[in-house]
């Protein structure tokens, strides 16, 4: 019987970062010592925190862990939203299992294929480009998050659903709140029910004056209703612009900190496709944890864990696993990292791993190779991190040229 861990109020052990690109050393040795812990939750239920890489992506793909909320029934301060939208209401298909999950993603997965968003990367190139020469018009220094990192997410995504950008302040406050792990319980729902409130009525639009887009084709398509609509409009929403934002902006960040990594991406821009992905895995921005909770009795690796037990996944300590990459605290924009789990696994693995996967290509090439001496506008121990949102990444990247 492995002891059980007491955990901090707070983000479970996530916030005690030495190194703002690594995960805490509190992780590392737990993942060397006891890859699959027992763990105390504030709420004083026992459950479990898994660290090693292969367990990891073993349970993300047992169907015996499931992702409603009311299977997550203790107090996981790893869900950011666990107030506002922990109902897993209609159309919410990161709290869904099969079938009804089977059934949503069925219905999306076409538009988010590696060949429609190749469709889509000359409008990317397009958009990089437009706020590339924006920075140059305005001159350095430049905050790159407002400037870059931001915009370019948001308009695809916004474009992609049929949003209208202008709204975009709206939806950003909303979702910033909704992903910060430190909003108060009620700020969280109230959050939750604006964005709701949005999207309930840009789905009645697109039912009465559909133009050509993803939301106006699924509000057409009969096959969901409108408030099915609404959940899984906001979630797309949601997804599709803060993971990509925070990973163009402290991937830069990290760019810049490994000079000697950035040469090599200079020298040779062949290597982008596996440097977004060692980014990811490097990064982890989606550094708050996976919660889960058994369906049933699950023995993996000498462990039980037992119908009704919450299980929390690591995806930064497991993407770190010597086990599974070699020297794995160092970034290295060559290393062959496929099969990290920046991107989940499983049935939720990330349905639009693949527009983030071009955007991020597309958004990095474009920087570097209009900016060739891009560096920092202020000392590195002066950034500022987003260690208390679901999403890791910095507040402001002031850089200039």
């Amino acid at each position: 019987m492995t002891e059980a861990i007491p955990v901090p109020h707070g983000l479970p052990i996530d916030r005690d970062r030495r190194c703002p690109f690594d995960p805490p050393p509190e992780l590392a040795r737990l993942r060397a010592e006891r890859p699959i812990s027992r763990m105390i939750y504030p709420d004083g239920h026992e459950g479990w925190l898994v660290t090693g890489y292969h367990a990891a992506r073993a349970l993300l793909a047992d169907p015996r862990l499931s992702s409603r909320s009311e299977n997550r029934r203790t107090a996981v301060l790893t869900d950011p939203v666990k107030t506002g939208l922990a109902g897993a209401g209609p159309g919410m298909i990161s709290r869904m299992d099969p079938p009804e999950h089977t059934r949503l993603r069925r219905l999306l997965i076409g538009e988010f294929t590696v060949h429609r968003m190749k469709q889509l990367e000359p409008r990317i190139e397009e958009l990089a480009e437009q706020h590339i020469d924006e920075m140059r018009r305005q001159g350095p220094p430049a905050d790159l998050v407002q400037a870059y990192a931001l915009p370019i997410p948001s308009l695809v995504i916004c474009e992609l659903l049929g949003v209208p950008y202008e709204d975009r302040k709206t939806f950003r406050h909303d979702s910033r709140r909704l992903l910060n792990l430190d909003t108060a319980p009620d700020e969280v729902a109230a959050a939750g029910a604006s964005l709701i409130r949005y999207m309930s009525e840009l789905v009645r639009d697109k039912r009465a004056r559909p133009g050509n887009d993803l939301l106006s084709d699924l509000a057409h398509g009969g096959e969901l209703n409108d408030e099915e609509m609404t959940g899984l409009g906001m979630t797309l929403l949601v997804a599709g612009h803060e993971t990509t934002a925070n990973m163009l902006s402290l991937g830069t960040l990290a760019l810049l900190e490994h000079p000697d990594q950035l040469r090599r991406l200079r020298q040779d821009p062949g290597l982008i496709d596996g440097a977004v992905e060692e980014l990811m895995r490097y990064l982890s921005v989606v550094h708050a944890s996976i919660s889960r909770g058994a369906l049933a009795d699950i023995e993996i690796d000498g462990h039980v864990i037992k119908e009704g037990e919450v299980v929390t996944l690591s995806l930064p300590a497991a993407n770190r696993d010597h086990g599974r990459f070699p020297n794995p605290d160092e970034l290295d924009v060559s290393r062959p990292a496929i099969g990290h789990l920046a991107f989940g696994h499983g049935v939720h693995q990330c349905l639009g791993q693949q527009l983030a996967r071009v955007e991020m290509r597309v958004g990095f090439t474009a920087l570097l190779r209009a900016f060739p001496e891009l560096r920092l506008a202020v000392p590195a121990e002066e950034i500022a991190f987003r260690e208390h949102a679901f999403v890791y990444g910095v507040h402001r990247l002031p850089v200039t040229w």
